[in-house]
């Protein structure tokens, strides 16, 4: 049995000072409940906040900057500077009417999960070095699997967001089976095209495929396209799908990718950073039926999980694959190596010393129950849904041109003329009320709302669209 918080028998336990810089305990304890004081009273107010304020940076440069510190300062005007300049001029992805990109609502377990891992200087790299950390993330990365309906056996390494978890899974798809022709579309994240163009990939191996008429990858186009490839003498090695879109919400056609993947032995890759999490209502898993299929899949849970940034997983169905991609053993690290059945985290990407990012999901799921996160998440889905009906009893102003997919909806004013969308977004955005984002759909410019913040209400949305309207120009 695992003995709670060991210690050692020594005589000088309170000898050592708890700040490895000198502050003083009851100073520590202090300003420690003063930031949860600041961080739940911002809480209470979000939603009297703008939902993003940007500052100039002379401005905040003044602000915040200055001479070097070369005596101490006092904390607590530092910690409320902290809070109303450094920290009040960003995007604040948790407010109940920010509807751009995609938002990052975090729930408060999650920041005391977070803080904990901070406080105790956490570490996941190695068994021997973290094995405590170690299984934290092993475990939510086995409830993060069962969540979204992964097959048993799969494997995960948590990591900063999608755009390196998606890196992660080429470079270990590259591993297993060589050099080749990537397919993405039109619709794929742009951020994905940077991961292979990061990766030295030609530009014969990245073949770029247009979208169907609902933004999604052509079955049809993906086979004619591996077929003109093997006929040039190129190989066919992966296909990157998106399980949602984030223009549109859309889920490519998986099972059918899946299929051509398995008969070409190519590496089937399923990008859900933002689309990924709604797999844990029936909903989103018949939206995303085929996911599971994949050989790998990316997550950001600092979306639709609602954790606080940053927080990626990158998940591989290929019993092994990580390990074979990244494991090391240098000289210095022989004493840390994992022992039989245990997992060395600096072993599966490229991240040696890194956080643990498990203990703030870990802390919510225990905290909330999975049975919450289902019902937050179908509630993002239903708020597209009241969107897409408000948009359409109002069909002299708008035109819906995607329906609601998991969490998004985009729309367009009828008749509308080059740059008026982004006009309006920024109008309301400068206001402070809401943040919108438009985008281009193809040639067709639109306005489009992100809506998995389970805080909003229809009333949020419904003053949002109408002040959209209203700022026409």
């Amino acid at each position: 049995m695992l003995k709670r918080n060991p210690t050692l028998d020594v005589d000088n336990e309170f000898d050592y000072p708890a700040d490895t810089l000198g502050m003083d305990p009851q100073e520590m304890r202090r300003l420690g409940h003063k930031v949860v004081d600041l961080v739940v009273d911002r809480l209470l107010r979000k939603n009297a906040e703008p939902a993003l304020i940007a500052g100039g940076p002379t401005e905040l440069m003044q602000a915040l900057g200055g001479a070097l510190p070369e005596t101490p300062m006092d904390p607590d005007q530092s910690l409320e500077l902290l809070a109303e300049v450094a920290l009040a001029y960003q995007q604040h992805g948790d407010h109940p009417r920010y509807f751009a990109r995609v938002p990052g609502p975090c729930s408060f377990a999650a920041v005391l999960g977070e803080w904990m891992g901070t406080g105790f200087n956490t570490i996941s790299a190695s068994w021997g070095g973290g094995s405590g950390p170690a299984t934290i993330e092993l475990v939510v990365i086995e409830w993060l699997r069962q969540m979204i309906g992964m097959p048993e056996g799969t494997e995960g390494v948590l990591l900063s967001g999608g755009s390196i978890a998606n890196v992660t899974a080429f470079l270990a798809a590259r591993s297993e089976l060589g050099r080749g022709v990537a397919y993405f579309c039109d619709q794929t994240h742009s951020s994905l095209y940077r991961d292979l163009l990061a990766m030295g990939c030609i530009d014969e191996h990245m073949h770029k495929l247009p979208s169907d008429e609902n933004y999604c990858m052509s079955i049809d186009a993906l086979r004619a396209a591996v077929a003109s490839d093997k006929a040039a003498g190129l190989r066919p090695v992966m296909v990157v799908a998106t399980a949602g879109t984030t223009n549109t919400g859309a889920a490519d056609p998986l099972h059918a990718i899946a299929d051509l993947c398995t008969q070409e032995d190519m590496w089937f890759h399923v990008d859900g950073a933002y689309g990924g999490p709604a797999a844990v209502t029936a909903q989103g898993r018949r939206h995303l039926d085929g996911m599971e299929r994949a050989d790998s899949v990316v997550l950001d849970p600092h979306k639709w999980f609602f954790q606080p940034y940053d927080l990626g997983i990158c998940m591989v169905t290929r019993p092994g694959a990580l390990e074979r991609c990244y494991a090391m053993s240098p000289e210095y690290l022989k004493d840390v190596q994992a022992t039989t059945g245990a997992v060395n985290f600096g072993n599966r990407s490229l991240e040696l010393t890194r956080r643990s990012r498990a203990v703030k999901l870990w802390m919510s799921l225990r905290t909330y129950g999975a049975e919450r996160f289902r019902e937050a998440v179908q509630r993002g889905i239903e708020l597209a849904e009241f969107a897409e009906r408000y948009l359409r009893q109002n069909p002299a102003t708008w035109e819906v041109v995607t329906p609601a997919q998991i969490g998004v909806v985009c729309f367009a004013l009828r008749d509308w003329q080059e740059g008026e969308h982004a006009a309006c977004a920024k109008t309301i955005t400068d206001s402070g009320f809401a943040c919108v984002s438009s985008t281009m759909l193809r040639d067709k410019s639109v306005l489009r709302l992100c809506t998995i913040n389970p805080l909003t209400t229809e009333d949020d949305i419904v003053k949002t669209i109408d002040r959209l309207a209203a700022a026409r120009p």
